[in-house]
């Protein structure tokens, strides 16, 4: 195995960033202590938003959905009313709070006006930042990335197996593995390889450096996750994947003010077959989902009023339900908005409606808020970039409507 196979393969970086990385030297700690946060969450899979932010005042919704809609507020198992015309999936009262206290708001008829329905382009899309160019290498974070570097090794963090599509490019990001597995040591952990590749890398050249930078990355990740996970009923694995690694994520931002940037996936959104209404598959994902999200906001305290969250997925789907109980790729979806600067307590966006002449393709909600709306206003005014460089980081574009976010 090459040694540039054994680093990436180690967790160390990711192999676009041993590619491109450079002559940085990122070991200096942020000056700022409280620099604005942001955190995405991507659900893959195209979650079904017609379901979690529900608009029950459409007499098509429900013709539409004879057993998967969620019912009325005010009846058994319904939605929590929102605004007098739509309302929240039960499985997320949890949230009701943060809608409550006006710091959680959604983005409905939302999404990329890009008319793929294949998963994989569309997440791409919305990952790269450039719907419709596949050409587009990088990732809208990692540009992102480039134009807030502080220096720090561990200023951008991602949960998962991998590096995601929106956080590749020339910046190094930190990746913490999901789960039980956050911790589990490496093979680069044992101190006779450690020092074997130590000695190995000690030279000047930007391989070397670049092996140096994320070791320093990871062991800061490993120092901040021993001490949450001691103080965490002695190290007891969490219940819920997502609950947990949202709780890591909130730890570590708390205890290093260099991490401003972080990604989380979930999946399982892909609900085809047996979606269920306030039961079933899709409940069950909301239920963890709103609980990771609630253990989120209460692990960053204070720190949430410096810190946007964003809650997103591909594309919709279909408004009617299909013949196994479940709902098709769609179109239109909703984005949900959480944070201190956030203007909350409201459903954005233009609402089309769901009659037949209204709908995209006559099958799916239509958007009328293109995402990089919501994007482009969290860069202005909650990380207060200015023009130039959020026009690098969302290229081929240009604000089309301020909606009042933030």
């Amino acid at each position: 195995m090459k040694r540039r196979d054994f680093l990436i393969q180690g967790g160390l970086f990711s192999a676009t960033t041993i590619a491109t990385i450079g002559n940085h030297g990122w070991v200096a700690r942020a000056a700022n202590p409280h620099p604005q946060r942001l955190i995405v969450i991507l659900l893959r899979g195209a979650v079904d938003g017609l379901n979690v932010v529900v608009p029950y005042r459409e007499a098509a919704y429900y013709q539409a959905r004879p057993q998967i809609a969620i019912p009325q507020p005010g009846q058994d198992n319904g939605a929590w009313d929102l605004d007098g015309q739509f309302g929240l999936h039960p499985s997320l009262s949890g949230l009701m709070p943060l809608w409550q206290n006006k710091t959680l708001a959604f983005v409905h008829a939302c999404g990329s006006h890009d008319p793929t329905r294949s998963h994989f382009d569309a997440q791409q899309f919305l990952e790269n930042g450039t719907p419709g160019n596949k050409r587009t290498q990088d990732g809208w974070m990692n540009r992102l990335l480039s134009a807030i570097a502080n220096h720090s090794p561990i200023q951008a963090v991602s949960v998962g197996a991998t590096i995601p599509w929106i956080l590749s490019g020339r910046m190094p990001v930190a990746n913490l593995a999901s789960g039980v597995n956050a911790s589990k040591p490496l093979a680069i952990d044992k101190p006779q390889i450690a020092n074997r590749f130590d000695q190995l890398y000690s030279g000047n050249d930007s391989l070397s450096q670049t092996y140096r930078e994320g070791k320093i990355a990871r062991q800061t990740l490993m120092k901040n996750l021993a001490d949450e996970m001691q103080a965490a009923n002695n190290g007891a694995p969490l219940p819920y994947v997502f609950v947990g690694d949202a709780k890591r994520l909130a730890q570590l931002m708390v205890k290093d003010a260099s991490i401003q940037l972080g990604f989380m996936a979930l999946g399982g959104w892909d609900t085809h077959v047996n979606q269920g209404s306030t039961q079933g598959r899709l409940a069950g994902n909301l239920k963890q989902l709103g609980d990771g999200l609630a253990a989120l906001v209460q692990g960053l305290g204070n720190l949430y009023q410096h810190t946007t969250i964003v809650v997103i997925s591909e594309f919709g789907r279909t408004l009617r339900q299909n013949n196994n109980g479940g709902t098709d790729h769609g179109h239109g979806n909703v984005m949900w908005v959480l944070g201190g600067q956030t203007k909350g307590g409201k459903v954005y966006g233009e609402w089309p409606g769901l009659s037949t002449s209204q709908l995209y393709q006559q099958r799916d909600l239509a958007i009328t808020t293109d995402f990089r709306d919501v994007i482009y206003l969290l860069l202005e005014r909650h990380l207060n970039l200015e023009t130039a460089k959020i026009n690098r980081i969302l290229p081929e574009y240009r604000l089309k409507q301020d909606i009042g976010l933030i």
